[in-house]
Protein backbone atom coordinates (compact mmCIF):
# COMPACT_ATOMS: atom_id res chain seq x y z
CA UNK A 1 0.00 0.00 0.00
CA UNK A 2 1.42 3.90 -0.97
CA UNK A 3 2.28 5.78 1.80
CA UNK A 4 0.31 9.16 1.48
CA UNK A 5 2.40 11.83 0.43
CA UNK A 6 1.81 14.19 3.38
CA UNK A 7 2.82 12.25 5.71
CA UNK A 8 6.47 12.02 4.60
CA UNK A 9 7.12 15.05 5.96
CA UNK A 10 6.48 18.21 8.68
CA UNK A 11 4.25 20.34 6.57
CA UNK A 12 5.54 23.95 8.10
CA UNK A 13 2.20 25.32 7.40
CA UNK A 14 0.83 23.10 10.22
CA UNK A 15 3.93 23.87 12.54
CA UNK A 16 2.80 27.73 12.27
CA UNK A 17 -0.45 27.54 13.07
CA UNK A 18 0.02 24.83 15.89
CA UNK A 19 2.16 27.93 17.48
CA UNK A 20 -0.70 30.27 16.93
CA UNK A 21 -2.72 28.53 18.91
CA UNK A 22 -0.90 28.11 21.46
CA UNK A 23 -0.13 31.81 21.65
CA UNK A 24 -4.15 32.52 21.76
CA UNK A 25 -4.17 30.07 24.38
CA UNK A 26 -1.66 31.82 26.42
CA UNK A 27 -3.09 35.54 25.39
CA UNK A 28 -6.46 34.36 26.66
CA UNK A 29 -5.37 32.22 30.05
CA UNK A 30 -1.92 34.75 30.69
CA UNK A 31 -2.21 37.57 28.91
CA UNK A 32 0.20 39.89 30.88
CA UNK A 33 2.67 37.27 31.52
CA UNK A 34 6.13 37.33 29.84
CA UNK A 35 6.48 34.00 28.39
CA UNK A 36 2.98 34.87 26.23
CA UNK A 37 5.28 37.66 24.79
CA UNK A 38 8.33 34.65 24.18
CA UNK A 39 5.55 32.58 22.40
CA UNK A 40 4.99 35.71 19.86
CA UNK A 41 8.83 35.87 19.33
CA UNK A 42 8.24 32.19 19.07
CA UNK A 43 5.35 32.48 15.99
CA UNK A 44 7.87 34.89 14.12
CA UNK A 45 10.65 32.20 14.45
CA UNK A 46 8.28 29.71 12.97
CA UNK A 47 7.38 31.72 10.63
CA UNK A 48 11.04 32.46 9.59
CA UNK A 49 11.85 28.66 9.48
CA UNK A 50 9.44 28.56 6.79
CA UNK A 51 10.88 31.23 4.70
CA UNK A 52 14.31 29.79 5.34
CA UNK A 53 13.18 26.22 4.58
CA UNK A 54 12.02 27.40 1.39
CA UNK A 55 15.07 29.74 0.57
CA UNK A 56 17.11 26.39 0.93
CA UNK A 57 15.42 24.58 -1.49
CA UNK A 58 16.49 26.97 -4.11
CA UNK A 59 19.90 26.79 -5.29
CA UNK A 60 22.16 30.07 -4.95
CA UNK A 61 22.48 30.95 -8.26
CA UNK A 62 25.11 33.62 -8.11
CA UNK A 63 27.19 31.31 -5.57
CA UNK A 64 27.13 28.49 -8.75
CA UNK A 65 28.14 30.66 -11.36
CA UNK A 66 31.01 32.14 -9.38
CA UNK A 67 32.38 28.70 -8.54
CA UNK A 68 31.49 27.55 -11.97
CA UNK A 69 33.78 29.81 -13.77
CA UNK A 70 36.54 29.71 -11.02
CA UNK A 71 36.31 26.24 -11.71
CA UNK A 72 36.32 26.65 -15.39
CA UNK A 73 39.49 29.02 -14.88
CA UNK A 74 41.54 26.68 -12.54
CA UNK A 75 40.91 23.88 -15.44
CA UNK A 76 42.00 25.67 -18.31
CA UNK A 77 44.84 27.52 -16.54
CA UNK A 78 46.05 23.78 -15.31
CA UNK A 79 45.92 22.82 -19.28
CA UNK A 80 47.58 25.47 -20.94
CA UNK A 81 50.69 24.91 -18.20
CA UNK A 82 50.73 21.43 -19.04
CA UNK A 83 50.48 21.88 -23.08
CA UNK A 84 53.61 24.51 -22.56
CA UNK A 85 55.72 22.19 -20.50
CA UNK A 86 54.60 18.81 -22.98
CA UNK A 87 57.02 20.78 -25.16
CA UNK A 88 60.01 21.36 -22.92
CA UNK A 89 60.21 17.89 -21.49
CA UNK A 90 62.59 16.19 -24.55
CA UNK A 91 65.58 17.26 -22.49
CA UNK A 92 64.59 16.80 -18.61
CA UNK A 93 67.21 14.89 -17.48
CA UNK A 94 65.91 11.72 -14.96
CA UNK A 95 66.03 14.14 -11.80
CA UNK A 96 64.66 17.02 -13.60
CA UNK A 97 61.50 14.75 -14.41
CA UNK A 98 61.20 13.75 -11.06
CA UNK A 99 61.27 16.91 -9.74
CA UNK A 100 58.24 18.03 -11.91
CA UNK A 101 56.27 15.20 -11.84
CA UNK A 102 56.26 15.91 -7.83
CA UNK A 103 55.60 19.83 -8.52
CA UNK A 104 52.50 18.86 -10.79
CA UNK A 105 51.17 16.27 -8.12
CA UNK A 106 51.11 19.04 -5.68
CA UNK A 107 49.47 21.29 -8.38
CA UNK A 108 47.11 18.83 -8.55
CA UNK A 109 46.01 17.80 -4.69
CA UNK A 110 45.91 22.01 -3.73
CA UNK A 111 43.44 21.99 -7.79
CA UNK A 112 41.30 19.37 -6.37
CA UNK A 113 41.31 20.54 -3.33
CA UNK A 114 40.11 24.43 -4.38
CA UNK A 115 37.58 22.62 -6.61
CA UNK A 116 36.21 20.73 -3.60
CA UNK A 117 35.85 24.02 -1.70
CA UNK A 118 33.89 25.65 -4.35
CA UNK A 119 31.47 23.25 -4.63
CA UNK A 120 30.52 22.61 -1.09
CA UNK A 121 30.35 26.78 -1.01
CA UNK A 122 26.94 26.77 -1.33
CA UNK A 123 26.04 23.97 0.98
CA UNK A 124 28.44 25.48 3.61
CA UNK A 125 26.69 29.05 3.34
CA UNK A 126 23.02 27.76 3.58
CA UNK A 127 24.76 25.79 6.79
CA UNK A 128 25.89 28.56 8.05
CA UNK A 129 22.64 30.05 8.17
CA UNK A 130 21.33 26.96 9.46
CA UNK A 131 23.07 26.64 12.69
CA UNK A 132 22.84 30.20 13.35
CA UNK A 133 18.52 29.53 13.29
CA UNK A 134 19.25 26.32 15.47
CA UNK A 135 21.67 28.63 18.04
CA UNK A 136 18.65 30.97 18.34
CA UNK A 137 16.44 27.99 19.24
CA UNK A 138 18.63 26.86 21.95
CA UNK A 139 18.49 30.38 23.15
CA UNK A 140 14.92 30.23 23.34
CA UNK A 141 14.87 26.90 24.95
CA UNK A 142 16.85 28.18 27.43
CA UNK A 143 14.77 30.88 28.28
CA UNK A 144 11.61 28.93 28.24
CA UNK A 145 13.32 26.70 31.34
CA UNK A 146 13.78 30.06 32.65
CA UNK A 147 10.12 31.00 32.91
CA UNK A 148 9.47 27.75 34.60
CA UNK A 149 12.45 27.25 37.16
CA UNK A 150 10.41 29.49 39.42
CA UNK A 151 7.10 27.73 39.27
CA UNK A 152 7.56 25.38 42.21
CA UNK A 153 4.62 22.76 43.29
CA UNK A 154 5.95 23.34 46.91
CA UNK A 155 5.05 26.32 46.83
CA UNK A 156 1.17 25.71 46.38
CA UNK A 157 1.62 23.04 49.67
CA UNK A 158 3.12 25.81 51.43
CA UNK A 159 -0.31 28.13 50.14
CA UNK A 160 2.21 30.59 49.56
CA UNK A 161 4.19 30.71 52.44
CA UNK A 162 7.70 31.16 50.82
CA UNK A 163 10.62 33.34 51.49
CA UNK A 164 9.65 34.85 47.92
CA UNK A 165 9.43 38.68 47.61
CA UNK A 166 7.19 38.11 44.61
CA UNK A 167 3.72 39.60 44.73
CA UNK A 168 1.98 37.93 41.45
CA UNK A 169 -0.35 34.97 42.56
CA UNK A 170 -1.25 31.65 40.60
CA UNK A 171 -3.48 29.06 41.91
CA UNK A 172 -2.28 25.23 41.21
CA UNK A 173 -4.92 25.25 38.31
CA UNK A 174 -3.04 28.24 36.90
CA UNK A 175 0.31 26.60 37.86
CA UNK A 176 -0.28 23.51 35.94
CA UNK A 177 -1.27 25.30 32.75
CA UNK A 178 1.46 27.48 32.67
CA UNK A 179 3.99 24.40 32.97
CA UNK A 180 2.01 22.77 30.27
CA UNK A 181 2.32 25.46 27.69
CA UNK A 182 6.02 25.75 28.69
CA UNK A 183 6.21 21.86 27.98
CA UNK A 184 4.76 22.44 24.60
CA UNK A 185 6.90 25.54 23.61
CA UNK A 186 9.51 23.12 24.30
CA UNK A 187 7.80 20.61 21.96
CA UNK A 188 7.44 23.57 19.05
CA UNK A 189 11.07 24.33 19.10
CA UNK A 190 12.19 21.07 18.63
CA UNK A 191 10.05 20.90 15.48
CA UNK A 192 10.88 23.81 14.20
CA UNK A 193 14.57 22.41 14.41
CA UNK A 194 13.86 19.88 12.69
CA UNK A 195 12.51 22.21 9.71
CA UNK A 196 15.97 22.78 8.36
CA UNK A 197 16.89 19.01 7.97
CA UNK A 198 14.50 18.35 5.78
CA UNK A 199 15.73 20.70 3.00
CA UNK A 200 19.38 20.40 4.02
CA UNK A 201 21.09 16.89 3.83
CA UNK A 202 24.10 18.06 6.02
CA UNK A 203 25.87 15.80 9.06
CA UNK A 204 26.61 19.45 10.84
CA UNK A 205 23.07 19.81 10.99
CA UNK A 206 21.73 17.05 11.82
CA UNK A 207 23.77 17.06 14.44
CA UNK A 208 23.08 20.22 15.75
CA UNK A 209 18.82 19.33 15.03
CA UNK A 210 19.45 16.47 17.30
CA UNK A 211 21.32 17.97 19.87
CA UNK A 212 18.05 20.60 20.44
CA UNK A 213 15.69 17.57 20.52
CA UNK A 214 17.67 16.11 23.53
CA UNK A 215 17.58 19.57 25.32
CA UNK A 216 14.14 20.33 24.65
CA UNK A 217 13.08 16.76 25.43
CA UNK A 218 15.21 17.04 29.09
CA UNK A 219 13.86 20.02 29.74
CA UNK A 220 10.50 18.78 29.28
CA UNK A 221 10.87 16.15 31.24
CA UNK A 222 11.92 18.35 34.26
CA UNK A 223 8.28 20.43 33.67
CA UNK A 224 6.73 17.16 33.18
CA UNK A 225 7.95 15.80 37.03
CA UNK A 226 6.12 19.15 38.32
CA UNK A 227 3.09 18.50 36.90
CA UNK A 228 2.92 15.05 38.28
CA UNK A 229 4.37 16.05 41.63
CA UNK A 230 1.33 18.99 41.67
CA UNK A 231 -1.08 16.36 40.96
CA UNK A 232 0.01 14.20 43.86
CA UNK A 233 -0.06 17.04 46.45
CA UNK A 234 -3.20 17.87 45.20
CA UNK A 235 -4.72 14.62 45.44
CA UNK A 236 -3.15 14.38 49.57
CA UNK A 237 -4.60 18.53 50.37
CA UNK A 238 -8.28 17.56 49.36
CA UNK A 239 -8.90 21.75 49.78
CA UNK A 240 -5.87 22.68 47.95
CA UNK A 241 -8.00 24.56 45.63
CA UNK A 242 -8.91 26.72 48.24
CA UNK A 243 -6.07 28.17 49.24
CA UNK A 244 -4.39 31.44 48.56
CA UNK A 245 -2.70 31.94 45.20
CA UNK A 246 0.57 30.57 45.55
CA UNK A 247 3.64 33.46 43.64
CA UNK A 248 5.51 32.81 41.06
CA UNK A 249 3.66 34.12 37.99
CA UNK A 250 4.58 36.54 35.45
CA UNK A 251 2.39 38.68 35.68
CA UNK A 252 1.46 41.77 37.40
CA UNK A 253 -2.12 41.40 38.55
CA UNK A 254 -4.26 38.29 38.19
CA UNK A 255 -7.70 38.02 39.53
CA UNK A 256 -8.41 34.41 41.81
CA UNK A 257 -11.75 33.31 42.65
CA UNK A 258 -12.42 30.58 45.05
CA UNK A 259 -14.71 27.36 43.73
CA UNK A 260 -15.41 24.69 45.35
CA UNK A 261 -13.67 21.30 45.70
CA UNK A 262 -14.33 18.39 43.14
CA UNK A 263 -12.82 15.65 42.56
CA UNK A 264 -10.74 15.95 39.55
CA UNK A 265 -7.46 15.89 38.29
CA UNK A 266 -5.14 18.86 38.06
CA UNK A 267 -4.41 18.13 34.66
CA UNK A 268 -7.60 18.79 32.32
CA UNK A 269 -8.02 18.07 29.16
CA UNK A 270 -8.09 20.71 26.80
Amino acid sequence: MERKKHYKHLRTDRIIETSEKLLQRLQNRFPDASLTSLCEDLVVVTRLAHQRSEEFRNPLIGVRILSALVIIGIVAGSLSILLALRNNTADLTLVEFIQVLEAGINDIILIGAAVFFLITLETRAKRRRSLEAIHELRSIAHIIDMHQLTKDPVYVVAEGKVGSQEVRPMTPFELSRYLDYCSEMLSVCGKIAAIYVQTLNDAVVIAAVNEIESLTTGLSRKIWQKMLILEHQLHREPHIEESKAVFGDERSTLGVTKRPHTARPIITAR
